[in-house]
């Protein structure tokens, strides 16, 4: 008979599997392991990517996180859903060849739009190849100008179409930031041993991954999440055998890495303050659990997919902030969603300092009034 978890258990596991808590079964202590456990961590803003990290690797600082980057200990790209991941190095062609696969089937429609061919497209991607041979990196400037060099349109969108095309085809990646530039480099180079598996196994680590990180949540979730058809996700499930286990939650059937419910969680009363792109929120088609209906137009104003970074307590959305950050301090204003007890406020800005440790940058904090 599979464990019935209420609403409140389910989300304290989540934390857990999420590593916002410490794990029973893992003690990840490196930017490897972080993105490994994960599979695949929501990084299409480099600085949210970053501290994504930063929160789940206490002690270390922004310049640790690029050091580890710079090793290739996991890179950027856009597997799935059409946004920028980062990944474990070794497993970015597989991934680009499993769940990339619908993206690059729907991306003539986009091209019909800007007035790109297909043929225009592959011709970008070999320039582009040319380009970044023999250990070459590129800003993305960099990249428009080669390919405007060589009789290839890149006004409007095109140019960041061509350069995902070429990610998305397995001919580059994206390498770290050199000061606030955004890098390209070939795949197979920064890449020389990667990982291959069949594609049943393939998808059997992909549903392992996901739900050993996210867990417990359905299937419905790991769907949206890579972008699968049903039917993968299903098969992914199924290929993921005794390493997944179901239970329910308020009577919904749910997946969860069965290691977690050796070690219930005890009452943990806990404050993070998450950047905007977190697998916190944007690895769930079904953000209830974590996020009151009501607050989600402060968390995405216009539901335009631009996530707002948000104060959790004991798991729950409670509040939103905004950093700006100058060299000599970074400025964060807090606005709260709920009212939050002198203590809560407390961890929020004990959490808030620990954010300006990790960018090595003293901290000015303001709070907005509860509205």
């Amino acid at each position: 008979m599979a464990v019935d978890l209420t609403a409140a258990e389910a989300r304290a596991l989540r934390m857990t599997s999420l590593l916002l808590r410490p794990h029973p079964a893992t003690r990840p202590d490196t930017v490897a392991d972080v993105v490994e456990w994960f599979g695949a961590m929501q990084a299409q803003d480099a600085a949210s990517g970053l501290w994504s990290l930063g929160v789940r690797l206490p002690g270390r600082t922004r310049a640790d996180v690029q050091e580890a980057l710079e090793r290739r200990e996991a890179l950027r790209t856009w597997p799935m859903r059409g946004t920028v991941h980062l990944v474990p190095s070794r497993d970015a062609h597989w991934m680009l060849a499993v769940t990339g696969v619908r993206a690059l089937a729907g991306a003539q429609r986009r091209r019909d739009v800007l007035g790109l061919t297909e043929a225009e497209a592959d011709r970008a991607a070999d320039v582009l190849g040319t380009a970044l041979a023999g250990g070459v990196r590129l800003t993305r400037a960099e990249c428009l100008a080669a390919l405007t060099a060589a009789g290839v349109e890149t006004t409007g969108q095109r140019g960041y179409h061509l350069l995902w095309y070429a990610a998305q085809r397995g001919v580059t990646c994206i390498a770290p930031h050199v000061g606030t530039e955004q890098t390209f480099a070939l795949l197979d180079e920064w890449v020389p041993d990667p990982h291959r598996p069949e594609r049943d196994e393939a998808l059997g680590i992909l549903a392992r991954r996901y739900f050993r990180s996210h867990g417990p949540t359905t299937r419905q979730d790991f769907a949206g999440w890579t972008g699968l058809t049903a039917a993968d996700a299903k098969r992914g499930i199924a290929e993921a055998g005794d390493a997944l286990t179901t239970v329910t939650v308020d009577g919904a059937p749910a997946l969860v890495d069965p290691a977690l419910l050796d070690a219930p969680p005890t009452p943990v009363d806990d404050v993070h303050t998450l950047p905007g792109f977190d697998e916190y929120l944007l690895g769930y088609k079904d953000r209830s659990l974590l996020l009151d209906p009501a607050h989600q137009q402060a968390v995405i104003p216009g539901g335009n997919g631009v996530f707002q970074p948000t104060v959790v307590h004991d798991g729950r959305v409670v509040g939103t902030w905004k950093r700006t950050v100058a060299k000599t301090r970074v400025s964060v204003t807090v606005h709260p969603l709920v009212a939050l007890a002198p203590a809560t406020r407390a961890q929020v800005e004990t959490a808030l300092t620990g954010y300006a440790t990790f960018l090595g940058l003293p901290l000015t904090l303001t709070w907005t009034p509860h509205p």
